[in-house]
């Protein structure tokens, strides 16, 4: 099984470009397709991004995809989301995710990380 740890959240100010990293143990990480979620305070669940678990395929959320890339290195175990522009509205919790399929919808994801605060300052 895959084991998620994200990291690089924290207190951003607006127009800030932090990078976001989940590192994943287990041998089978490079099996998996690898997402991004994010929930803000008083808010659903919501896709971010996703990458297929060769790289070759990437997917982004209608509302961030000309601010966002998502990456993976394989050889690291790591998959990272990099954020650029970033308004107040991008305050929330950002989870990373594994699962064999990619899907926009997070109940489809089999394994989750904690999550990463980023608060983004005006």
């Amino acid at each position: 099984q895959v084991q998620l740890v994200e990291s690089g959240g924290g207190l951003v100010q607006a127009g800030g470009s932090p990078r976001l990293s989940c590192a994943a143990s287990g041998r089978t990480f490079s099996s998996y397709a690898m997402g991004w979620f994010r929930q803000g305070p008083g808010k659903e669940r919501e896709f971010v991004a996703a990458i297929s678990w060769s790289g070759d395929d990437t997917y982004y959320a209608d509302s961030v995809k000309e601010r966002v890339t998502i990456s993976r290195d394989i050889a690291k175990n790591t998959v990272y989301l990099q954020m650029n522009s970033l308004k107040p509205e991008d305050t929330a919790v950002y989870y990373c995710a594994a699962d064999p399929d990619v899907s926009t919808n997070w109940a489809r994801w089999a394994r989750w990380g904690q999550g990463t605060q980023a608060t983004v300052s005006s």
